[in-house]
């Protein structure tokens, strides 16, 4: 189950805590109705706008509190998010007398050190930046930065590279699996990107695509369906013109086919359709991408996109 990071703090809200907590609370509650239906979940989530908040607030303490890096940064994130996602669950499944352990775990994800979106920064992550601000920020801290013209600013850019390993995927598996029913929240905001050296795992400036370690989650627990819960009822070809159509149900040809004739943009769609793609050609039966308020139909066929092998 990943829960997108706009599903938490949606667009136009301030970021309070009790907005969040709204926001996963609703969540929560189709959550638990899948658990009460006998669904086994393991949970992930996005951290886009709230890791995107931490950075500004880096900024706006400037020369007053040190600054975080990234990977503290989406550390912060999975404890701030993981927190409130564990209470809200826990206390929907009281509602049914039921009494599931749910637990977050702190997950570094590894990346290859030579992956080459290290040499290609394309994710934009944090505040807008004036160009004088920009131009400082260059000298100072090297950073890449680029310019949205359509949003009148320029936004610091990170790689994203390919998730390979989840160092705590023992520990996940064995939670997971074990006899006692437990909810495991793990790999969230896509994990905390990590390489490998000669001393040991070490945090890098970079951002894990969390689909993409959510497929890597699925994978290593066997999981035979993924569903990613986004702001959207249903994914669409032709999104926002006269003849868009949205997709029911969709096959694995369809989805590649699809993306291929790029109806599903990177910064969009692209990401979720080319998780389910690797879901699929990995052995999953079902990926389902849908609303959280849309959940319960979308379990039964009656709303959502479908895509099946």
């Amino acid at each position: 189950m990943a829960i997108g990071g706009n599903a938490i703090l949606r667009a136009n809200e301030m970021g309070t805590i009790d907005a969040q907590l709204a926001n996963v609370k609703e969540t929560c509650k189709h959550l638990a109705e899948m658990v009460k239906g006998g669904y086994k979940i393991i949970i992930t989530h996005g951290n886009g706008p709230q890791v995107g908040n931490i950075l500004l607030q880096n900024e706006e303490a400037r020369g007053k509190v040190a600054p975080m890096p990234l990977d503290v940064c989406v550390a912060k994130t999975q404890g701030q998010i993981g927190y409130m996602l564990q209470q809200a669950l826990k206390n929907e499944l009281i509602k049914y007398d039921l009494d599931n352990k749910v637990i977050s775990l702190t997950t570094q994800v590894v990346v290859d050190g030579n992956d080459p979106a290290f040499d290609a920064p394309t994710k934009p992550i944090g505040p807008f930046y004036i160009k004088k601000r920009a131009d400082e920020l260059i000298r100072k801290n090297g950073w890449i930065m680029v310019e949205d013209k359509m949003r009148g600013g320029f936004r610091h850019v990170v790689p994203s590279p390919q998730p390979i390993d989840i160092v705590e995927k023992e520990s996940i598996k064995l939670l997971v699996f074990d006899k006692e029913d437990k909810i495991v929240i793990a790999a969230g905001g896509g994990g905390i990107p990590v390489i490998r050296t000669k001393e040991g795992f070490k945090g890098v400036e970079a951002v894990v695509d969390k689909d993409l370690a959510s497929v890597l989650l699925a994978r290593i627990v066997n999981a035979t369906s993924l569903i990613m819960l986004t702001d959207v009822e249903k994914v669409a070809i032709n999104f926002g013109r006269p003849d868009q159509l949205d997709l029911d149900k969709i096959t694995l040809d369809d989805a590649i086919k699809y993306l291929k004739e790029g109806h599903f943009p990177p910064g969009s769609m692209g990401p979720k359709i080319s998780a389910a793609i690797q879901f699929l050609e990995a052995g999953g039966e079902k990926v389902i991408v849908t609303t959280p308020n849309s959940l319960k139909k979308a379990l039964k066929g009656r709303t959502g996109t479908r895509i099946l092998p």
